[in-house]
């Protein structure tokens, strides 16, 4: 077994690497396997913005000519500088059940963060905040709303056996159409609105969508004050993620909380594609797109991944408001029968406790770990 940093000009290195999970995962039904045009577009600098202020590195373990781990450890500047650390994140971690190997990676990985004077080491954590964080600890038999990690449950004793610990957990939640709401929380958050002259804009086409990216660069970098564990995003950033998010969004189902012209909130859902992207292994082309627009039609799933205030509007009852829209989204399309809540922090107890007493089952936990270069010096 030996360790290589993959050159992203090897295109035998580059196809190694995003291909290993397809032999990882190839017998559990579950997993959803990503976008491949996402995925290569990553591992070019010349095309993904990460790489205009930060940098990464790509192991893989190899046993003979066979590829059996890989990982990704990215230096994250912007990160880093919002909130005065020196941590490298890693991510896109695939292995066989093979301590040694998992060893081998990590080794690899520490040593090039250290070259840099990262001093943590934290993850699984991705290149930007369209990327699903954690491993998965708890909800192996269901699948995973779009873009959030699924692995086999052999990963936490790899890390731990790297010398990780836990670090921080997020819960996904169940929500179904059953769930009898409170009706008083709809005239909560009607009254509250009326009171701060806050209305909800609501879209139709994708180009209302469009039009609106400047503005939602802005509330989600305002909506950061006071919250440590993210960094703001720069415009061509913002950009991508309005690509990746507008292409498959239904914009019935995008809703921004705006105070006058100005927005100060957002409730992003999506109809979920895990089912799709099983159908067509990851590729949308050449006719792959032609099932996932179909499939997004077809689908009952929901899944709300973001939602938040900016300070100045998170208390006196404003939550009330994205959780009234959040009901109303799962109700008024009739498509959909489920709803998947994806990712709250644990330290956000306050929205736990809410959702759970509305009848929400948080039936999945993401965990992250991290580990001190010192550990690992």
């Amino acid at each position: 077994m030996h360790i290589t940093q993959i050159d992203l000009n090897n295109k035998r290195q580059v196809e190694d690497f995003l291909h290993l999970p397809f032999s990882i995962y190839r017998d559990i039904p579950q997993w959803v396997p990503p976008l491949q045009m996402d995925e290569r577009i990553r591992l070019n600098p010349k095309r993904f913005p990460f790489y205009k202020h930060s940098h990464a590195a790509f192991f893989i373990a190899y046993e003979g000519i066979h590829p059996i781990g890989r990982l990704a450890i990215l230096d994250n500047r912007p990160y880093n500088e919002f909130n005065h650390e020196a941590t490298a994140f890693f991510y896109l971690f695939e292995c066989e059940d093979d301590i040694a190997a998992a060893q081998g990676l990590f080794n690899a990985g520490f040593a090039w963060a250290h070259s840099r004077g990262l001093t943590k080491v934290i993850g699984p954590k991705g290149f930007t905040p369209m990327d699903g964080f954690g491993l998965l600890i708890k909800g192996f038999k269901h699948l995973p709303a779009f873009g959030l990690p699924y692995n086999p449950d052999y990963y936490p004793a790899l890390l731990e056996a790297c010398g990780f610990e836990p670090d921080r957990d997020a819960v996904s939640g169940y929500l179904g159409t059953d769930i009898q709401f409170p009706e008083r929380i709809h005239e909560l958050a009607e009254r509250i609105a009326q009171r701060r002259g806050l209305h909800i804009a609501r879209f139709k086409k994708r180009s209302d969508l469009r039009a609106l990216v400047p503005k939602l660069k802005d509330l989600y970098n305002n909506a950061l004050r006071g919250t440590a564990g993210n960094a703001p995003i720069s415009d061509e950033e913002a950009e991508t993620l309005a690509n990746q998010m507008i292409w498959f969004a239904d914009p019935k189902l995008i809703k921004i909380v705006m105070k006058g012209e100005t927005p100060v909130g957002f409730l992003f859902a999506y109809p979920n594609m895990s089912p799709a992207l099983q159908k067509i292994k990851g590729k949308l082309f050449p006719f792959g797109w032609l099932t996932v627009l179909r499939e997004l039609k077809r689908t009952d799933l929901l899944d709300i991944n973001g939602a938040g205030l900016i300070p100045e509007y998170r208390g006196s009852g404003g939550m009330a408001i994205l959780y009234s829209e959040m009901f109303k989204s799962v109700k008024e399309s009739g498509q959909f029968r489920h709803a998947e809540v994806v990712q709250i922090g644990v330290e956000n107890e306050s929205m736990q406790r809410d959702l759970e007493n509305f009848g929400v089952d948080f039936y999945k936990v993401h965990r992250t770990y991290q580990r001190s270069m010192k550990d690992a010096a």
